[in-house]
């Protein structure tokens, strides 16, 4: 994995992301007791997972991440 930062004030990259976690936390988290770090981190993959498979947006067109990408490779 290779971390990617935009320049200085370019926050660019970092809209979608606080987006994510902001779904995340209100889909997922808020509301929850985790008995354990392992409980948490298997949350956070099993919605990635979801989120990037199965969670069909609005903005991608009714389709989920991906479909989209998919899409996108065969064009």
């Amino acid at each position: 994995m290779t971390q990617s930062m935009s320049r200085v004030a370019h926050c660019i990259g970092n809209g979608p992301m606080e987006g994510f976690w902001g779904i995340l936390k209100r889909e997922r988290y808020y509301g929850r007791r985790f008995t354990s770090r392992e409980e948490l981190v298997d949350m956070f993959e099993a919605y990635i997972l979801y989120y990037n498979t199965q969670r069909v947006q609005r903005n991608l067109g009714i389709l989920t991440p991906m479909e989209k990408h998919t899409m996108l490779l065969a064009a």
